[in-house]
This record gives structure tokens, C-alpha cells and sequence, in this order.
């Protein structure tokens, strides 16, 4: 069990910075590192302890040491944890790195076992909720050992909604049920998105606003998607004025599609939703511009055109 209530956060973006400000607010101390200091600093008012570098975060948190990373996956990950000045060359034996990005799962295990070289203990967690949820209790979907999640719980448990955290034994299977998560998540937005645009060319003249609005009061498919189309509406109008046809897509769908071959599992809908995101970049359209809304309001994602992050092993 940790006793010390203190944690140190990397990656202060719109995920870690929200993470950092709910934990402390439930009594943890909370050291925090960002590549670019001058957003670490903006933290320090509120109680957050700045460092400027990894070295000096490891120097600030007591023993057994608590690393929560919050970086975008692929290259990034393995910067912080095996560079020249990764936490690799600094945390010791009985130290702990919990990868809290979207991270493949298969990345996990050798991150894993290079961190058990030294001593250094490692969990995955796939957080949920976006924005919104770090700040304010996420869905986190943890991976590792019984034996540190148990150590760790009282971390999880402050930093999700009530109940709103489970543990899956094995490196990776916190990211593998976060990555199948947010492979349902692009079918289920999918299809709302082209029913709206059923209903936007249907031959009745229908207020949209009023339809969702309506849908979201105890129908089938009430859900926080409909909520976040209803805010969506209200901020940008019916027709959705300046935000992208386009639609990003990031590594989950892909990976989880990807996967799902590997096992021989059928997934139509999430491969069509995926493909549908590729196709456009030149093909925009309405559904398109329901799914960037979506995005916006759950992820805070840009309404404009968004280069997809590519994922670097």
C-alpha cells in the first residue's frame, strides 16, 4: 500500500493537467513535469509542485516513487521511460510507472519487462472520459499485477468517477479493453452521426436540436453521446457552420480492427466507421461534420482539420 499520498504526473496537456488538479484535490501531493516548462509552471499556483526536469520530478517524490505518464503513445512513451534522460536511468527498485496514454497493448509487456530489469515496477491505464473526466473522476481501465494494483487502488479509486475502475490482470490489459472501448466508441458514434444526416435530408422540415434533445430523454440511445450532439447544436448551429467534414482518426480503430483479424473476430461496424474517417479526407460531409462535433465536445478536439498522430515503435 502507498502511504504517502504522492504522485508525480508527466504530460501536463488537457489529460495529465486535468489528472494532476483532481488528484491533488483529493489530498495527493502531485509533482508535475511537461516538456515545455512554461506550461508546468502555470500549475504551481494551484498547488501543483513544478519540476523542469524528469530528474528533479524522481528527486521530489518519496519512496516507493509513483510515476503517472500521460503522453501521447508510441515514441513519446518510450522517450520518457529509455532515453538519454528517461525515468529508467533515475526511479530505483520498488518504484512504480503507471502508462496512463493510449498506448498499443502490445508495447506494454517489453516496456514492462526493461523496467522489472532494474527493479521498477509497471502498470497500463487506459483512462476514459476525456478532458472532462480527468479532471473530474474518469473510467480507468488498469493492466498489471494484482499485487501493485493493490498497492496503487487508493490512486485509482481517487481519481475515477465512484466505482469507476477495474482491474485486468496481465501487462496490456488495461490498454487492450481502453483500445476496444474507443473501437466501439468510433461504431457507436458512427451511427448516430449518420442518422443525423438521415434526418438532416429527410422530407420533413425537423429541428435537429429538438430530435436529440428528445432522444436523450430516456430513449434507447440516450447516452452522453447524444447529450454532447445537443451541446454540439447549441454551439455551432443545426448545419454545423465551420466545423470539418473531415474527421481525425487516431491508433485505437485501427489497432482494434487490426486485432480483431489477428483473432478472427468479425468487427463490420467498427471497421466500416473507420474507414469511413479515411475516406473523409476527401469525401466531407455532414456526417463527417457530426462526427468532429462529437469529438470536440467529449476530447475538446480542433473542429478544423486535424492531421491523424502516427504511432512510432
Amino acid at each position: 500500500m502507498i502511504t504517502h499520498k504522492t504522485v508525480g504526473i508527466v504530460g501536463l496537456g488537457k489529460m495529465g493537467a486535468g489528472l494532476a488538479r483532481n488528484i491533488h484535490e483529493h489530498g495527493w501531493n502531485v509533482v508535475g513535469f511537461n516538456r515545455t516548462f512554461e506550461v508546468t509552471k502555470t500549475l504551481a499556483t494551484e498547488g501543483i509542485k513544478p519540476a523542469e526536469t524528469l530528474r528533479e520530478l524522481v528527486a521530489a517524490l518519496p519512496t516507493p516513487r509513483v510515476v503517472w505518464l500521460m503522453v501521447p503513445a508510441g515514441q513519446v512513451v518510450d522517450e520518457m521511460l529509455f532515453g538519454a534522460e528517461g525515468l529508467i536511468n533515475h526511479l530505483e527498485a520498488g518504484d512504480i510507472v503507471i502508462e496512463g496514454g493510449n498506448s498499443f497493448y502490445k508495447d506494454d509487456a517489453p516496456r514492462a519487462e526493461r523496467l522489472a530489469s532494474k527493479g521498477i515496477k509497471y502498470m497500463d491505464a487506459g483512462v476514459s472520459g476525456g478532458p472532462g473526466g480527468a479532471r473530474n473522476g474518469a473510467c480507468i481501465m488498469v493492466g498489471g499485477t494484482r499485487e501493485t494494483f493493490d498497492d496503487l487502488e487508493p490512486l485509482f479509486r481517487d481519481a475515477s468517477l465512484p466505482d469507476g475502475y477495474r482491474f485486468f490482470e496481465g501487462f496490456g490489459a488495461g490498454h487492450f479493453v481502453k483500445m476496444v472501448h474507443n473501437g466501439i466508441e468510433y461504431g457507436m458514434m458512427q451511427a448516430l452521426a449518420e442518422g443525423f444526416h438521415i434526418l438532416k435530408t429527410s422530407p420533413f422540415q425537423l429541428n435537429l436540436t429538438r430530435v436529440v434533445e428528445l432522444y436523450d430523454r430516456g430513449s434507447v440511445i440516450e447516452s452522453r453521446l447524444t447529450g454532447w450532439l445537443t451541446k454540439a447544436f447549441k454551439a455551432h448551429g443545426e448545419d454545423l457552420q465551420g466545423v470539418s467534414g473531415t474527421v481525425a482518426h487516431t491508433g485505437e480503430g485501427a489497432w482494434t480492427v487490426d486485432t480483431a483479424k489477428e483473432l478472427g473476430v468479425a468487427a463490420a461496424n467498427i471497421e466500416q466507421s473507420l474507414q469511413f474517417r479515411k475516406d473523409s479526407a476527401v469525401h466531407p460531409d455532414y456526417t463527417g461534420q457530426v462526427l468532429s462535433a462529437l469529438r470536440e465536445q467529449f476530447g475538446g478536439h480542433a473542429i478544423t482539420h486535424e492531421q491523424p498522430p502516427s504511432r512510432v515503435t
